[in-house]
């Protein structure tokens, strides 16, 4: 087998008659159970639209410290904001990367004494003043990037002959929606090359926007973790965790990595999580080959939940422990 680049699959076969959008479904069934990861194109987000956020996002990273230390994530119980390079945690260990991170621009809800702490995802954002284009172009994606993801969800559920509609209602109302703007900033010059630690996205769908660095690392069925090249104008799509659970295991969420730049080279990305609202709880999912599905696998040290704001609530306290420290004590010893 060749793991020299992950399946292509062309979104755009789902409208272009009966024989093309088979073979599409025939591909993303494949890419959905055998890898968990595969290449979109067809998606129809356009180089004008991508380019008006890659250089916003530039611009960002661009501003002097002060101007980003402005929108730190520590003034936001929210969890959203700026992140210096070596503040967010995967499985304990410094991530060697700096990020702004965004979501559905909401209102603060600050949860009633009755009600789940996973509350506290949902709120405003934090925009840099200097730099007010990022805000249009930041929520503009994410309203772009819903659609594509919309579709192509429906797709893998048709895939693997379950009910195309059957998690819309889950996503009819207040999805989680969040994107992170992510510069990998070379390497850490102490022999560590973690961008991102080795980990499993924990919600529906992760579509990614690279540049052509490259970097990210996906684990095959060899054990072994292998480059991604990138491939202009396309996304690398991952499914999560819950996809996993919902199939008993039959759909895979996969572990992957970034591998920090050689010495001052930067690398940036644009990942979109693609979730359902935070108090959904996720059905198992009717399709022809639930009996054959291998279970999900379990992980003793990260427990999955039915319920996906607790699943969420729970990568944010470990990923950001000083945000955490700071609004959070009381969830970190409910934890």
């Amino acid at each position: 087998m060749s793991y020299l680049q992950l399946p292509v699959i062309d979104l755009a076969a789902a409208d272009s008659g009966p024989q093309a959008r088979a073979l599409l479904h025939a591909q993303l069934h494949s890419a959905a159970h055998d890898v968990g990861f595969f290449q979109l194109t067809g998606h129809g987000v356009s180089e004008a639209e991508t380019a008006a956020l890659t250089g916003a996002m530039r611009a960002f990273f661009a501003l002097p410290e002060a101007d980003r230390l402005a929108v730190s994530n520590l003034n936001s119980p929210h969890f959203r904001g700026y992140t210096r390079t070596g503040d967010e945690r995967t499985g304990g260990s410094r991530d060697w990367r700096d990020q702004l991170d965004i979501g559905a621009e909401r209102p603060a809800h600050v949860p009633a004494p009755d009600e789940p702490g996973y509350w506290w995802l949902e709120g405003p954002n934090q925009w840099p003043a200097a730099l007010p284009a990022l805000r249009t172009a930041a929520l503009g994606w994410i309203d772009r990037l819903s659609g594509v993801a919309d579709k192509l969800l429906h797709e893998l559920l048709a895939a693997i002959g379950a009910p195309r509609d059957f998690y819309d209602e889950i996503f009819a109302d207040r999805p989680h929606l969040h994107l992170k703007l992510v510069r990998y900033p070379g390497s850490a010059g102490d022999g560590s090359d973690q961008g991102v630690g080795a980990h499993k996205d924990y919600g529906f769908l992760t579509l990614l926007h690279q540049d052509e660095i490259g970097g990210l690392q996906v684990q095959r069925a060899d054990g072994l973790f292998h480059e991604v090249p990138p491939i202009p104008g396309a996304f690398v799509v991952n499914l999560g965790e819950l996809l996993e659970v919902a199939t008993n295991g039959y759909l895979l969420a996969t572990n992957h990595r970034v591998v920090s730049p050689p010495g001052a080279t930067e690398r940036y990305s644009m990942p979109f999580f693609y979730n359902p609202r935070l108090d959904a709880r996720i059905a198992p999912l009717p399709f022809p080959h639930a009996a054959g599905a291998p279970g999900v696998t379990t992980d003793p040290a990260n427990p999955l939940f039915a319920e996906y704001g607790r699943n969420e609530l729970k990568g944010w306290l470990r990923a950001h422990p000083q945000v955490a420290a700071r609004h959070h004590r009381d969830l970190l010893i409910a934890a």
